[in-house]
């Protein structure tokens, strides 16, 4: 599994309708992200940034297989009057320590 970070970013004003969005994804946008191998996905908001926590087996493959995918496409035309758009790479993330998991 990998985990990749993204970044993007909220027109301004959009910061509420965004969340208002994502508080009701559509069930059908989360199967066909499944069909493409993406486990997981959590987004976090500081002002208008987006910080993305994406978790795949394979998020170039990913990605290929939903540009051709119409729930996708109609998903991404909606969002595309929140989001100025996303920071052009996204970084593989390696992990190194959970606060959590770390016994005494």
């Amino acid at each position: 599994m990998t985990r990749l970070a993204l970044h993007s970013r909220l027109i301004a004003g959009t910061e509420e309708s965004y969340a208002i969005e994502h508080a009701r994804v559509w069930p059908e946008l989360i199967a066909v992200m499944n069909d493409a191998g993406i486990t997981d996905w959590s987004i976090w908001r500081s002002g208008r940034d987006l910080f993305h926590l994406v978790e795949c087996d394979d998020f170039e493959a990913a990605v290929a297989q939903l540009r051709d995918d119409p729930v996708d496409q109609r998903w991404q035309q909606h969002m595309s009057q929140f989001v100025e758009g996303f920071a052009a790479n996204g970084a593989p993330l390696q992990h190194v320590w959970t606060m959590s998991q770390q016994t005494a």
